[in-house]
């Protein structure tokens, strides 16, 4: 058994054509766990040679749009796709509020289109997902295992979003922490904890301050790379990925700005500046 992990999407509001909506996938022997599905999570996952039915779980963070763009592409290509009709049924695993509704209710605009898909093929209009909602909780908590892999939410904050939450997955060759949207906080340093590998939003704080009074309100819920720098150097975590990169680095040398200001931060380990379909394996 190897634990690998694979950035998906890359990428935030912010429309850059080469990087998909935020998204990693941690597969663990022949487990496939997704975590998060913003745009064109379905193409990502295609190149890596995984179909939505290969996916064991997909498990959300958050509702926000670019989280969530691509979850009824996953779920409707895993129906669509499937034709013999005998995938097996995609659980969905989201914090309960917002995000659990938008699961439940995020196919009702394709009532027609599946209608039809069915009528034509002869197949119930349903496709084939559960929704597992769980509380927000106050401390790490299991939502999700299979032998000895287990997934584990906890709290981050992210508001004005309520219910917001990061993973923590542990397997036998270590543990994969995804941050998801958060503020540099306490709750993500004890999600955090021990892990070999973590996948964290960044944001430039410096940059984004350079910008006009009204577009500089993305930093009361988003991680600043030198705050981030100075948690996981307190931590000593072996390999940072930085994901959900704003702004999205262009060339090099703005890769090199985010390493740099992660280092300032006093952070010594592996620095990882995502692009889409970045790995890590877990040694």
């Amino acid at each position: 058994m190897s634990t690998t992990v694979v950035i998906t999407g890359s990428g935030c509001p912010q429309l850059v054509p080469d990087r998909a909506g935020p998204g990693a996938l941690v597969r663990v022997g022949d487990l496939n766990l997704q975590f998060d599905a913003g745009r064109n999570t379905v193409a990502r996952l295609i190149g890596l040679g995984i179909e939505p039915k290969d996916l064991t779980a997909l498990f959300l963070t958050h509702y926000h749009s670019d989280h969530v763009l691509g979850l009824p592409d996953v779920v409707l290509s895993h129906w669509v796709n499937d034709r013999m009709d005998d995938a097996p049924r995609l659980p969905l695993y989201a914090p309960n509020g917002s995000t659990s509704r938008f699961c439940e209710r995020m196919l009702e605009v394709w009532d027609d289109d599946l209608a039809v898909r069915a009528g034509h093929n002869h197949r119930p209009p349903e496709p084939k997902f559960d929704v597992f909602g769980f509380d927000t909780p106050e401390s790490p908590t299991e939502v999700w295992s299979h032998g000895d892999v287990r997934v584990i939410a906890g709290q981050v904050r992210h508001e004005p979003v309520v219910g917001a939450v990061g993973f923590r997955v542990e397997t036998p060759d270590g543990v994969v922490v995804i941050s998801g949207d958060t503020l540099v906080c306490e709750e993500m340093a004890e999600l955090a904890e021990g892990a070999d590998v973590v996948v964290y939003e960044a944001m430039r704080f410096d940059h984004v301050n350079l910008r006009p009074p009204h577009l500089r309100y993305i930093t009361e819920y988003h991680a600043d790379t030198r705050l981030i720098g100075a948690q996981m150097a307190a931590l000593d975590v072996s390999t940072l990925m930085l994901t959900h990169l704003i702004p999205a680095p262009s060339s090099d040398e703005d890769k090199q700005d985010f390493i740099d200001e992660v280092r300032e931060g006093g952070y010594r380990g592996e620095i990882v500046v995502c692009d889409d379909l970045d790995t890590v394996t877990l040694c």
